[in-house]
C-alpha cells in the first residue's frame, strides 16, 4: 500500500525517498526510537520532521497525510516538535544512502 501511494505522489512531482525499515535488521539506523505500534511512519523533510507516529494501514489516510506534509503544505506550516530520539533517527535517515 505504501509503495503504491508513494508512486502516485511521485507521479504528481513529489520527490520521495520511501524506505521500509525493519527495526530488527536495521537497529543501528533506528537507534533509541521506541516503536510500540506498527506501522509507524516518519516523514522527514530536508530540515525537519513533519510527522512521526503510528498510522492505520488505510491508503486514503496515508494519501491525505503525505499530501498535507509534502505536496501542498501551508506556506506558514509549523511542524510539531519531536522527541530527540526521532530527530536523531531522521538525521541518520537523511545521511543514509
Amino acid at each position: 500500500m505504501f509503495e503504491q501511494v508513494a508512486r502516485e505522489l511521485a507521479d504528481s512531482g513529489v520527490a520521495l525517498r520511501p524506505r521500509w525499515i525493519d527495526i530488527e535488521d536495521e537497529a543501528d539506523l533506528v537507534g533509541d526510537v521506541e516503536v510500540e505500534t506498527f506501522p509507524m511512519l516518519v516523514i522527514a523533510g530536508a530540515h525537519e520532521v513533519r510527522f512521526a507516529g503510528p498510522l492505520p494501514p488505510q491508503p486514503d489516510i496515508l494519501r491525505r497525510l503525505l499530501r498535507a506534509t509534502l505536496l501542498a503544505p501551508a506556506a506558514d506550516a509549523g511542524w510539531p516538535a519531536v522527541a530527540p530520539d526521532i530527530e536523531a533517527f531522521a538525521q541518520r535517515l537523511r545521511a543514509a544512502p
